[in-house]
């Protein structure tokens, strides 16, 4: 669809699924914090992506918040960005989703927090607001009043009126399905901007961009996706939605990436693709998932800890990667010529090794067992008191 900007009558930045105050309980504290302080800081993209192209009106499709009661913190960093951006004309919409419903308990209702909105920012606080954008334009919203049910929301947006000639916008949160049996929370027709007449339905919930149903762009019905993404699953995350609507109300809608982070889950089963991970240099703004699959000899196992030692950094070192979750379970010893490397050892250290042999057969202790058997056969090759005692076995 050929475009000028005198043919366009309305600019959309569409965005969802913040999460501001998800927590991340299976990485380390300072990595949870980072990951958390990340879906603050791409806030600030959002938002300047929505100056640079002069947009009309921010849409935020719900779960702003990953719970109604976010802590203060949390209401603080919103606080802020919004508050440093000095608009004056060009409105924020912001949706309740189901993980921020409009309950009573809810941060949508807290006299303070709202107050401190600056006044281009509008909070969906009724069950459907209607408001009037440039050039004979209207935006439906209709929040979350709870965290489940299983009325569509997009029920609640009037018909297209004959006469109407009006670009009608939609703005709710929910599920898309495409069978008619499905059970889904806050279930949304994939039709639903058709028969209500829309040009455009804005909708949050899941974490990746698409369309709904990925096959009709006209009228598009558009998941933006999180901005900033929270799990190894999600596809196609990290993006917002550019909206650009003609007089003839044909909508174009631009993919826009903002996010930082990639999460990547990456299984490493032979030393050279370890070397060639060390190498890479995009793994700063990483959260990878690494598993180890490989059995090495004793002189791979110390170059395998010395590229780890790279990727996960030390007090003294940089990580080569932003987030490591590493799972080493599979990364073993090779114990075939261990006799034969033993042989030269003092009798005391050959006993050791015959019984840490042992514990490695004790699928509980393999990996505590195995690496004593590397560290014992690095210290024989460095003479200090142990590696050059003498006497029988222990």
């Amino acid at each position: 669809m050929k475009r000028t900007e005198d043919d366009i009558v309305l600019k959309l930045l569409h965005t969802a699924d913040w999460h501001l105050g998800r927590r991340f309980p299976r990485f380390s504290p300072e990595a949870a914090r980072t990951l958390s302080r990340a879906r603050r800081d791409v806030l600030e993209r959002i938002f300047h992506e929505a100056e640079r192209n002069q947009v009309d009106a921010v849409l935020c499709a719900g779960d702003l918040f990953d719970t109604a009661q976010p802590d203060e913190d949390f209401k603080s960093a919103l606080l802020q960005v919004l508050n440093g951006l000095k608009w004056k004309h060009r409105p924020v919409f912001l949706l309740p989703g189901n993980h921020d419903p409009l309950v009573p308990e809810s941060v949508w209702k807290d006299p303070s927090f709202r107050k401190a909105l600056p006044d281009f920012v509008r909070v969906v606080d009724r069950e459907l607001l209607e408001v009037p954008l440039p050039n004979d334009c209207v935006l439906y919203a209709v929040p979350c009043l709870s965290r489940a049910g299983q009325s569509d929301p997009t029920a609640a947006i009037p018909l297209r009126a004959a006469g109407d000639a009006r670009v009608r916008i939609g703005l709710v949160h929910g599920s898309t399905f495409d069978a008619g049996d499905w059970k889904t929370n806050f279930p949304i027709s994939k039709d639903a901007a058709l028969e209500r007449g829309l040009d455009y339905l804005a909708i949050g919930d899941t974490h990746g961009f698409r369309f709904v149903p990925p096959d009709r762009k006209q009228p598009p019905t558009i998941y933006p996706g999180t901005p900033e993404p929270t799990a190894f699953d999600e596809h196609d995350a990290g993006h917002v939605a550019l909206v650009f609507i003609n007089r003839a109300r044909q909508a174009m809608v631009q993919k826009r990436p903002v996010g930082q982070w990639k999460w990547e889950e990456l299984t490493v089963k032979s030393m050279d693709e370890l070397r060639l991970l060390a190498r890479r240099t995009d793994l700063a703004a990483r959260v990878l998932r690494l598993t180890l699959d490989l059995r090495v000899s004793t002189v791979e196992y110390q170059e395998a800890e010395a590229l780890l030692g790279t990727l996960e950094g030390s007090a003294s070192t940089h990580a080569r990667v932003g987030v490591l979750e590493l799972d080493r379970e599979k990364l073993s010893l090779d114990l075939t010529h261990l006799d034969a490397l033993a042989a030269g050892l003092p009798a005391v250290l050959q006993a050791a090794v015959k019984r840490l042999r042992l514990e490695a057969q004790k699928p509980e202790q393999r990996a505590a067992a195995e690496r004593a058997l590397f560290h014992l056969f690095s210290l024989s090759k460095h003479p200090g008191p142990l590696a050059g005692a003498k006497g029988g076995a222990a």
